[in-house]
């Protein structure tokens, strides 16, 4: 008799770990760890949350209309061209899914998101990656990476975990130099954070080519990791193909309600947006003064290198941090040992923070 065994990939996987959320032992926590909104969801978002727990038992809007048309007032694109997700990892996965397959390659850079290869081996895909430039997607390396097999290129851009981004020039580059039958996927998730001039989600290459798609998320400036809520905008052609691969009702109710209140929140998207530019901009320049490095980070968090030397090692950090209750991320796992990243919380929260570093750093 045969024996039952999952498709090619998926034995190859490891499985994705989120930030810890607790330590045994110890009863007040600081999470800095998975990049989440340092004041919760926005208070109207938690008003419609509420509101929405009287109709549970209804099947949500399965085209998630109403949100869509609300993205595309607020963007100025077509709704018809927006699909919604389970946050924007559904979305990643749908697309491998639907572009990808076994033989195929799935191109991203050196220390992209893990979901990339995890989407790519779940379709038998092989996850190929490209050498980055001072912590940043390189264009000439992705476009060297390319083989007859590349089927899709993911950019995070800013890119998590390393925090910095390209600017349009060089992403319409990397456009332009890619075969028309690549699918180009930008993942903005931490787009909201951005104010440089020369920085662009994604939305202009979506309206000029017909092999492009940016997604985006609910998780990091609105505060809703919780509910698990994003949203990817492409071609006709790919949204047909979303709508076709995604469940019926992949979105929840809650989740639409409380994505439609936050979009219209724009006091708190301001309040969110200043106060990250103030913390992360302190954060690195305190963590500089202690004599450790950090990358110019234009997301939510920061990456902080350590020296390798006994005692002073981003893994003994760690270990000190959790001893006073604050858990920040490692980041071995994507090829970044000597890194941690620290998500931006409250003000006392970087305090306490950099409280603890300071102590680390003098022992």
């Amino acid at each position: 008799m045969g024996i039952l065994t999952p498709r090619p990939g998926i034995m190859d996987i490891t499985p994705y770990k989120g930030g810890e959320s607790a330590i045994e032992g110890v009863e007040r926590i600081i999470k800095l760890a998975s990049n989440e909104g340092p004041f919760g969801p926005a208070p109207s978002a938690i008003t419609a949350m509420k509101a929405a727990a009287d109709t549970q038992h209804r099947y949500p809007d399965g085209g998630s209309t109403a949100l869509r048309q609300k993205l595309a007032a607020k963007y100025h694109i077509d709704a018809e061209r927006i699909v919604c997700g389970a946050g924007s990892d559904e979305l990643l996965g749908l697309l491998c899914r639907a572009y990808a397959g076994p033989g195929d390659e799935v191109l991203y850079s050196d220390h992209g998101f893990l979901m990339y290869p995890i989407a790519a081996k779940a379709t038998g895909a092989t996850p190929v990656t490209a050498m980055e430039a001072d912590l940043t997607t390189d264009v000439d390396a992705m476009l060297a990476a390319v083989t007859d097999k590349t089927k899709i290129v993911f950019v995070a851009n800013p890119n998590n975990p390393t925090g910095t981004y390209i600017p349009k020039t060089e992403m319409t580059r990397l456009r332009n130099g890619l075969r028309d039958d690549i699918l180009l996927v930008i993942d903005a998730a931490y787009a909201e954070f951005m104010t440089e001039d020369d920085y662009e989600a994604g939305i202009e290459l979506v309206e000029k080519t017909q092999n492009t798609v940016m997604t985006r998320t609910f998780s990091k400036m609105y505060g809703l990791g919780g509910i698990r809520l994003g949203w990817a905008y492409g071609s006709e052609e790919i949204a047909d193909v979303l709508n076709r691969a995604r469940n019926p009702f992949n979105v929840t109710a809650v989740a639409l309600a409380a994505g439609e209140a936050a979009l219209d929140d724009d006091l708190f998207v301001a309040k969110t947006r200043k106060h990250n530019t103030q913390w992360l901009r302190w954060t690195e320049e305190e963590c500089r003064k202690l004599g450790l490095t950090c990358t110019t980070s234009y997301a939510n968090f920061a990456l902080v290198r350590f020296p390798h030397q006994d005692g002073h090692s981003s893994r003994a950090a760690d270990e000190f941090l959790r001893s006073k209750g604050i858990i920040v991320r490692a980041m071995a796992a994507y090829g970044l040992g000597d890194c941690l990243r620290v998500s931006i919380g409250t003000e006392d929260e970087m305090k306490a923070f950099m409280g603890a570093l300071t102590e680390f750093m003098s022992k």
